[in-house]
């Protein structure tokens, strides 16, 4: 009885195993889920909104500390994919040919454990990201349009 039941327990643990793999999330998709918001969800108050996505796009989760500082881009995956055909900058990151609209959260006062508390700043900047296949891959920043 206790080979057979060692067995079944082996048996789970590799079909977890594959399960678990398959579900993984690609650094393209993590992109997507901590970055962008398009179109843009509609809140009450621009605190409301940071403290809102943070949660609901898992971007702070329970057991690990909030993120201090996270930025929401207001533009179609498409747009951002396209970025990554432009050249690359000196430090290797790719700019958006436009500005977009985007909110940036920043986390309140010094505490560092959820529930997380954020302050918002919506600006019109341009996006920098780095790339991989093609695909963005890192939020690297934002830099205002030139007047």
């Amino acid at each position: 009885m206790r080979v057979s039941m060692a067995g079944w327990a082996l048996c789970m643990v590799l079909v977890l195993a594959a399960l678990a793999g398959t579900v993984a999330e690609t650094r393209y998709e993590k992109f997507l889920r901590q970055h962008v918001d398009f179109p843009q969800t509609s809140t009450l108050a621009a605190h409301r909104y940071c403290e809102t996505m943070m949660a609901r796009r898992r971007v702070t989760a329970q057991g690990r500390p909030c993120k201090p500082t996270n930025t929401f881009v207001h533009a179609s995956a498409e747009e951002l994919v396209a970025a990554c055909s432009q050249a690359p900058d000196a430090k290797g990151f790719h700019s958006t040919p436009t500005s977009m609209a985007l909110t940036t959260c920043r986390l309140r006062g010094r505490d560092t454990h959820p529930p997380c508390a954020y302050r918002a700043r919506q600006v019109q900047h341009h996006v920098q990201v780095s790339c991989l296949n093609g695909l963005p891959v890192h939020l690297a920043g934002s830099y205002p349009p030139s007047q």
